[in-house]
């Protein structure tokens, strides 16, 4: 498994969300970290990535 070059907080900052909402999702999906600067494997940041898109779809249709 690769390692992509983004840490939790570099994803929050491009999808203007908090590391704390982050780290939730992390929770939900099952993916582990130690802080806000660890870095994701590739698999785990496209899984972060399609939840957080799903969301935002979903906030605004509704």
């Amino acid at each position: 498994m690769g390692f992509a070059d983004l840490a939790i907080a570099d994803i929050a900052e491009d999808y203007n969300l908090s590391v704390e909402e982050l780290f939730q999702l992390c929770d939900q999906l099952g993916i582990s970290y130690k802080s806000s600067k660890t870095r994701l494997a590739l698999e785990d940041v496209k899984a972060l990535i399609q939840k957080i898109t799903a969301q935002q779809n979903s906030e605004d249709r509704g």
